[in-house]
């Protein structure tokens, strides 16, 4: 089996841009339904991961912030609690699996290290219940 084969492709994931501000992730993150979601910076490499506690947390520490404030600051001020490691297309299944273990998404890269999607916990855990059903 292949990465590919679970690979949700970039033009269907929400992402957040490395040069937004905090308000546009606050909005991006709010319009995606997502609790996380992966940055791209401008040459469509995985930066990290923005997550709401992230932007919580930076709006805890900056209690009197506004929105208008916070389209101001850009969100690489945002201290990132965790990033999602990503796998590389090339990578075998069990690298994927390690990963998606610990990550509700696992960002993937191509052998330029440029980002092409994501493959979701949600979708693994679909196939193995479904391969499960069959042998059943």
């Amino acid at each position: 089996m292949n990465i590919l084969f679970f690979l949700t492709p970039k033009s269907e994931v929400s992402c957040v841009e490395s040069d937004m501000t905090v308000r546009q992730a606050l909005e991006k993150l709010e319009n995606s339904g997502f609790a996380a979601l992966p940055i791209i910076n401008r040459n469509g490499r995985y930066v990290g991961t923005v997550s709401e506690g992230d932007l919580l947390w930076f709006i805890k520490h900056h209690a009197n912030l506004t929105l208008t404030e916070a389209e101001d600051i850009p969100l690489k001020e945002v201290k990132r609690r965790k990033d999602n490691k990503p796998v590389a297309v090339t990578e075998n299944m069990d690298s994927l699996f390690e990963k998606v273990y610990n990550q509700n998404f696992v960002p993937v890269t191509d052998d330029e290290g440029v980002f092409i999607g994501i493959v979701t916990r949600k979708d693994i855990m679909h196939h193995v219940l479904e391969k499960a059903k069959n042998e059943g």
